[in-house]
């Protein structure tokens, strides 16, 4: 149900001046994935510098709040443009990306790092001033730092192959496990 509803907004959205505007621009769907990128470049690589702090494996000398302290706004300027470019993304071709394993499964690992951030963020204020100078700090920051690191890997990693249409509906050769995971309907599925 959730699935179907999920498609059929998908199809909706694709209806409308504003997502058909977008997808048909000449210019501006290449602007906006360039911008996505390019801020994910930003947000990602302050991220992934914290995170390295916090495994243990990076700037073993500099205290882990100072280092979080001074990288978190462009992390999340870079962040907050991302989403906003992201969104835009999908209204541009919300039929595509509502059907396609790849991008169901970004959201997936989405959600899973934005809770991983929060449960991360929350123990890191409460026990920081415990090990903030320690070269490798405890070993459930370290989960959470390695946590992140292999989320964010993944999550680019799906956005990247959503370009691609290996799996997409109404091909024979997916599986039926790959055609409910895509959410495809029958009468796309049918020859």
């Amino acid at each position: 149900m959730v699935d179907r509803m999920f498609v059929d907004f998908g199809r909706w959205l694709a209806g409308t001046s504003w997502s058909t505007g977008l997808h048909e621009s000449f210019y501006m769907f290449n602007w906006l994935e360039s911008t996505h990128v390019l801020t994910l470049m930003l947000s990602l690589g302050m991220l992934f510098i914290i995170d390295l702090r916090m495994v243990g494996l990076a700037f073993k000398n500099t205290p882990a709040s100072q280092l979080a302290s001074r990288l978190d706004m462009p992390m999340n300027i870079g962040f907050g443009i991302m989403i906003v470019t992201g969104i835009l993304l999908f209204t541009a071709i919300p039929d595509r990306y509502t059907q396609s394993v790849w991008f169901r499964l970004k959201l997936i690992l989405l959600v899973l790092a934005f809770i991983n951030a929060l449960v991360f963020r929350r123990h890191m204020n409460a026990s920081v001033s415990t090990w903030d100078k320690d070269p490798v700090p405890p070993k459930r920051t370290r989960i959470a730092g390695a946590t992140s690191l292999a989320l964010w890997t993944l999550i680019v990693i799906c956005g990247r192959f959503i370009a691609y249409d290996w799996y997409d509906c109404g091909k024979t050769e997916n599986s039926d496990f790959i055609n409910w995971a895509a959410g495809c309907t029958a009468e796309q599925m049918s020859p």
